[in-house]
């Protein structure tokens, strides 16, 4: 009885230690004692829901929404000092309070920017949490918003539409994203959990896409994307991605679990959308239909000309 006893006692004393009872897939061991995301509705019921995300975005079955405008970015450029963190699942760096907000695009007000972080797959591989139409990118950045009237992150995932996270995919380039250079090169120093260093001089505007590929997205209620996995999320995922080359997004793998594993494949498996609805915003309608409309006219005017 006494051995029974001291096998519960370990196995909680294991759990406290471990510091998180979720992990992601590339962490499960047979011996191991955390639980994956398959598991995760047993570390909080919230993420067996029906609104969990990530999802599959499937193109064909979005719904044009017009009134999802262009939004509007304020103190997206203005240039900060913060700490990049390795926080055990993913690098996270926080945003000053009220130096960043967003609006429009059919958000219900004004959201500040709290934080951002990343997931990603293994040595440039697979591993953005969004797909597209199956297809799943290399990494992917979230910028995590909350309404202005909060104070607290705690607070604002009370409000079914408290948080609003923009979502943006990277993909292979050929060539070195320079804006990156600094944000890379600080990786090296965050190898293993709970070490940081500060980022100088960096701005949402320099980390993400130009305006002009600003304008078009989809939109879907859904939740975060980890443990406690609540539905109190507006995602907003960009159409078009950020390039880095294939050093620069093999860096991330570099990174290192509490447990010392390497951090990798650092994504929820792909969520059921039970029937929700995703939108996309009229401007990539648009440019389609211009580009569509272009292509015809040029075959009409070939099919027209003499022989």
């Amino acid at each position: 009885m006494q051995r029974l006893v001291l096998s519960f006692v370990l196995a909680a004393l294991l759990n406290i230690c471990t510091g998180a009872d979720w992990c992601y897939q590339s962490q499960v061991t047979c011996g191991g004692h955390c639980k994956g995301p398959v598991f995760w509705n047993q570390v909080n019921t919230e993420c067996g829901k029906s609104r969990q995300s990530p999802i599959n975005i499937v193109t064909r079955k979005t719904v044009l929404d017009e009134t999802l405008t262009p939004f509007r970015f304020n103190g997206y450029h203005t240039a900060f000092s913060s700490y990049i963190k390795n926080n055990g699942h993913s690098v996270q760096v926080n945003i000053p309070d009220n130096l960043a907000t967003v609006s429009g695009g059919k958000l219900e007000g004004t959201y500040k920017a709290v934080q951002f972080h990343l997931h990603w797959g293994n040595n440039g591989g697979p591993g953005s949490e969004h797909t597209i139409d199956g297809e799943q990118y290399p990494m992917e950045l979230h910028i995590v918003h909350m309404k202005e009237k909060y104070s607290s992150l705690t607070d604002a995932l009370k409000d079914r539409t408290g948080v609003a996270v923009l979502g943006f995919f990277y993909e292979e380039s050929s060539s070195t994203n320079r804006r990156y250079d600094d944000f890379v090169q600080a990786l090296g120093k965050i190898q293993n959990t709970s070490m940081n260093t500060t980022l100088n001089s960096i701005s949402l505007e320099r980390l993400t896409l130009s305006p002009g590929n600003m304008t078009s997205y989809y939109r879907y209620e859904g939740s975060l994307t980890t443990p406690g996995c609540t539905e109190s999320v507006v995602w907003t995922v960009f159409e078009h991605a950020i390039p880095l080359s294939r050093t620069q997004l093999k860096t991330f793998s570099s990174l290192r679990f509490h447990d010392g594993k390497p951090m990798v494949d650092t994504f929820r498996p792909i969520q059921p959308r039970n029937n929700r609805v995703v939108y996309r915003s009229g401007t990539a309608v648009v440019v389609a239909s211009v580009g569509l409309l272009v292509a015809s006219l040029f075959v009409t005017l070939g099919l027209s000309r003499p022989n």
